[in-house]
């Protein structure tokens, strides 16, 4: 009967930690989340100073600061993981093309707010990939645990789903983004 009783305390102390252990790692799954969220918001922030520093020097370029202004209305409305991650590279894709624009204009690139911003924008987009790649990090960390025995039966008991990693998801955002603020 002892050794019995003792088996069941074994195993309900193992529940139990399977149970806190898939709790932690969803909560550093959302942590993660969080950190990427703060850095494109931080970038978000920063992209009406670069618009208003740009506008007087590249008035004919209206058709590029609107898309920036209107993925960043677009950005606030966004739930989930994929919205965010694909309005993140269409961003990417309009910052580029400011960034592109801004070599035809040599008193813009001369301009003290202009540096500025574009450092500042460099070391966010920095820290937004550190943060993508900690997210990455966790979602897997997290993922496999729902995955391996026998956590998983517990994972399946309490009802703990898989989280979507942060990817690209076109090819256009596969590829380097080449950004020399030194010219």
């Amino acid at each position: 009967m002892w050794i019995a009783l003792g088996i069941i305390i074994i195993l309900v102390i193992a529940i139990i930690s399977m149970y806190n252990n898939l709790v932690r790692l969803r909560q550093k799954v959302k942590n993660s989340w969080s950190q990427i969220d703060v850095q494109l918001q931080r970038r978000f922030d920063l992209i009406p100073n670069l618009v208003e520093t740009v506008k007087g020097y590249m008035k004919h370029e209206d058709e590029v600061l609107t898309k920036v202004a209107e993925l960043r209305t677009s950005w606030a409305n966004a739930g989930t993981v994929a919205e965010k991650a694909n309005l993140d590279n269409e961003l990417s894709g309009a910052l580029k093309t400011i960034m592109a624009v801004s070599e035809n204009y040599p008193d813009l690139k001369a301009n003290q707010n202009f540096s500025e911003l574009q450092q500042e924008l460099q070391n966010t987009e920095n820290k937004i990939s550190f943060s993508r790649q900690f997210y990455n990090d966790s979602v897997t960390m997290y993922n496999t645990k729902l995955e391996v025995v026998p956590s998983n039966i517990i994972a399946s008991m309490f009802n703990f789903k898989p989280e979507e990693l942060f990817k690209a998801e076109s090819e256009e955002a596969r590829k380097n983004v080449k950004v020399d603020f030194d010219k």
